[in-house]
């Protein structure tokens, strides 16, 4: 059957998998090389398809080809912009299923979440649309000052010029079209390298822009090995923004070489669940286990420590193992499973690691505590971790529900600060006095009450502090870090 992606892929002669292109100045190529790099299911260990392993040769065309390109889309008008965006959600809502069962191949996603993502994606697409239409200037009195009270200011918002996006494996479509639709609205031309692990449905939504209308040049999508590319496009004197989402450790090591470069980071996370006396039990138990193990706790606001006072802790962790209970492991292209396989062995190790470390100081295993086959890992709840424990404090990104015992609210607060991280937080309580002081003390980007974590298509800002990272994306927030500020002063004779 064939179908609008057939021209960005053609079989190989030997196993007829399907290799994919890469997308530089309107053109989908190969690598300079020729060079493949296989994508993998993490499910079954098959091989979804291949991509070019891009090279130095090819990032820094892409980059040429967008600084080329910056005009073409600065220059167009607002209504221009929206209609495309608007097309692209359509077209990407024509081609719903195609987008939906490459991110569960290639991501291992269960169908469900998957499907949540592409409806996220599309909604991102739409609301981008609208945004281009309300990048407004101002207009500034001088009278606001004795010495030159007959001046005018017309302020306006200019796009910065050429946005580098990197993405991660967890959210591979929807996180690039996070920055990917509010570029493009607010005038930029863009390049993107996508996660390696699955950066297939990235090269599918550059083809949809393509046929929605955008000029070459303007989208540009590079694959292959981080090590052997990012740095060349990082460091790339034509690029004027960075919008990263990954590890922390990265993220450092991308801040050095950006230089002075506009910076947008989405880093590490630990996100605390605060459980009080006063919380609804029930519904904290489903939420905290939620936060923890949707996609198998790969989720940088993934509920990764639960402190609980000791005074409801026995009772709130018996409701945890009956919500626990609930999440069944599979194969994620069945609509009944909650928790599919982690991305790559590597990822499998980790989440082992800190188990086995917590378990070893005294951690007790209620749930799990093992590998299942393949990259599968068992949901586990580890109860009574105590902050001697690696989990404790390390990003997990894994289907662990931890748990540690406080003796109050305020070892509540000061285990949770004591983090390094600083992007989510929940508390869990029906006293609005204690909510109100709790959401102005945590420190991070973001304070939820009584729910999980959860940033849906960015209505609020999201970000975070500390090494969770620096900059807010959402909508209209997106748009301000991705344009400058450009002041014209009339000086009346």
């Amino acid at each position: 059957m064939s179908s609008i992606f057939d021209e960005i892929r053609f079989p190989c002669a030997d196993s007829g998998v399907q290799i994919y292109k890469m997308l530089i100045d309107g053109e989908w190529v190969e690598s300079s090389n020729k060079a493949v790099l296989d994508i993998v299911n993490p499910f079954d260990k098959s091989i979804v398809g291949k991509v070019p392993k891009g090279t130095r040769e090819d990032a820094e065309a892409a980059v040429r080809a967008a600084f080329d390109a910056k005009d073409k889309i600065a220059k167009m008008t607002a209504f221009e912009r929206a209609k495309i965006l608007n097309r692209i959600a359509e077209i990407i809502e024509e081609n719903r299923d195609i987008f939906r069962d490459t991110i569960v191949l290639e991501a291992g996603k269960p169908v469900k979440v998957a499907e949540g993502e592409v409806s996220a994606t599309i909604e991102r697409f739409r609301f981008a649309a609208d945004e281009v239409k309300q990048v407004y200037g101002e207009a500034i009195l001088g009278d606001e000052v004795p010495w030159h009270p007959e001046k005018i200011g017309i302020v306006l918002r200019k796009p910065l010029g050429l946005v580098l996006a990197i993405c991660p494996f967890n959210y591979p479509l929807y996180i690039g079209t996070s920055k990917i639709a509010p570029a493009i609205a607010a005038g930029n031309s863009v390049v993107v390298k996508p996660a390696g692990d699955d950066p297939i449905c990235i090269l599918m939504l550059a083809k949809v822009m393509q046929d929605a209308g955008m000029p070459a040049g303007v989208i540009n999508v590079v694959t292959g090995s981080a090590s052997e590319i990012g740095d060349v496009l990082v460091g790339s004197e034509e690029v004027d923004m960075v919008s990263f989402t990954g590890s922390t450790a990265v993220g450092h090591h991308a801040a050095r070489l950006a230089g002075m470069k506009r910076l947008q980071m989405e880093l590490g996370g630990k996100s605390p669940g605060i459980v009080l006396e006063d919380a609804d039990l029930s519904i904290t138990a489903k939420e905290c286990v939620t936060g923890a193990l949707k996609f198998s706790g790969q989720r940088c606001d993934a509920i990764s420590r639960i402190l609980v006072v000791d005074k409801v802790a026995r009772a709130f962790v018996g409701k945890v193992v009956s919500e626990v209970k609930k999440w069944k492991s599979g194969d994620p292209r069945n609509t009944d499973t909650s928790i599919g396989p982690l991305i790559n062995k590597r990822a499998l190790d980790k989440v082992d690691e800190l188990v086995l470390d917590a378990v070893s100081k005294g951690a007790k295993v209620l749930a799990g505590g093992r590998r299942g086959e393949g990259l599968f890992y068992e949901p586990t709840i580890l109860d009574h971790v105590t902050t001697d424990m690696r989990i404790a404090w390390e990003e997990t990104f894994g289907p662990v529900v931890t748990i540690i015992h406080v003796a109050d609210y305020e070892t509540a607060i000061r285990i949770a600060n004591e983090s390094e991280f600083a992007l989510d937080s929940s508390v869990f309580t029906n006293d609005i006095n204690k909510a109100i002081n709790a959401g102005l003390r945590i420190d991070s980007g973001t304070v939820q009450i009584n729910a999980a974590p959860a940033h849906g298509i960015g209505n609020f800002p999201f970000g975070g502090d500390k090494e969770s990272g620096m900059g807010r994306e959402g909508i209209k927030r997106s748009i301000d870090e991705m344009t400058t500020l450009h002041t014209i002063v009339f000086n009346p004779k």
